[in-house]
């Protein structure tokens, strides 16, 4: 069964010097000067070249993408999400096309954090880009064990999942609990010497009381939105055409609820913000930005474009360039609301 993509990539994109220009031109048909325009931001004090990173799940570890450009293009890598131990994650069919994105239940497959350490931090490091791991604990105690590991190995940030769908024990359970969220974010917290970002599940009825929560427990910065969860059927065999039944969906079609959540949590709390959810375009990151994300984050547009997120980042500095903005920073938070 096959669907129709769910977007169209773009031209191909030449990096020379900070910003990359496109060979197509943006949504203007007269592309503005973007020489001068500051790209750097501070992510929970962590210093990024630019406010493009890619999201954890998507990129792996660098290696593959790696062959179409310079990872020191990107602000931020968030590898492949961590567990303490190696995992073969869930079981195919578990990628399944919709008309506006993915559904996915990979189930964090991946080889374990001391693999990780030894073995891919090593490569990631020779790149100048910030290193954000990635973690998923079935307890809590597992959480301020990787934070350690990963305190030490020197990566730049943690980011501390505890929204994952697709997985039957934890993460999803903590996500959705505001007590427990909290639990983990103070546990993470006493045990990493580098900043903790927590990322939050969509998959609740009010994100803010999550944000709070993780907040009051001391989290440096929040990352939004996780997937959302959902499910497809095959009506000829009646079957879920996932093998675990329900996964998570992510692509251009979760775009306005996640800029929905990000407006509110960056209403409820004051910390900084990585938004994510359906970026595939600048303009995309930009309505992020707008709703108060300091940076953002691209995931499933990579699966058709390894070029993505070097066309956001660039799509970016047009926008703030039409709008004779001297910085990218200028547009977080710029929203004006009815």
């Amino acid at each position: 069964m096959r669907e129709e993509r769910f977007f169209e990539p773009e031209g191909t994109v030449g990096c020379a010097g900070n910003v990359c220009k496109s060979e197509q031109a943006f949504s203007s048909p007269e592309k503005s000067d973007v020489s001068c325009i500051d790209q750097s931001i501070e992510l929970a004090g962590v210093a990024l070249k630019n406010p493009v990173a890619v999201a954890s799940g998507a990129f792996g570890f660098g290696r593959e993408y790696g062959q179409f450009f310079d990872l020191s293009e990107l602000g931020a890598i968030c590898c492949k999400g961590l567990t303490l131990h190696a995992r073969q994650g869930n079981p195919p069919p578990r990628i399944a096309e919709t008309p506006l994105g993915i559904l996915n239940s990979v189930g964090l497959q991946n080889p374990g954090i001391d693999v990780f350490i030894q073995h891919e931090l090593p490569s990631l490091r020779q790149h100048d880009v910030a290193i954000i791991a990635n973690i998923s604990g079935n307890t809590p105690e597992e959480y301020g064990i990787m934070c350690e590991k990963l305190s030490e190995s020197g990566v730049d940030l943690i980011e501390v999942n505890i929204s994952c769908p697709n997985v039957k024990a934890g993460g999803l359970a903590y996500g959705t609990r505001p007590e427990l969220a909290a639990e983990v974010t103070k546990i993470a917290k006493n045990h990493a010497t580098v900043p903790v970002m927590v990322k939050l599940s969509p998959n609740v009825t009010d994100i803010t009381e999550i944000a709070q929560a993780v907040a009051d427990a001391g989290a440096d910065a929040l990352s939004l939105i996780n997937t959302l969860r959902g499910m497809r059927i095959d009506v000829s065999t009646r079957r879920p055409i996932l093998k675990m039944n329900t996964g998570g969906l992510s692509g251009p079609a979760v775009l306005p609820v996640a800029v929905r959540m990000v407006w509110e949590v960056a209403n409820a709390v004051s910390l900084p913000i990585l938004g994510m959810g359906g970026v595939s375009r600048g303009e995309d990151a930009a309505q992020l930005m707008l709703a108060g994300a300091s940076a953002v984050a691209v995931g499933t547009a990579l699966f058709t474009d390894p070029y993505a997120p070097l066309k956001v980042r660039d799509g970016l500095a047009e926008i703030a360039a039409q709008q004779g903005l001297s910085s990218v920073r200028a547009l977080t938070g710029g929203v004006r609301p009815w």
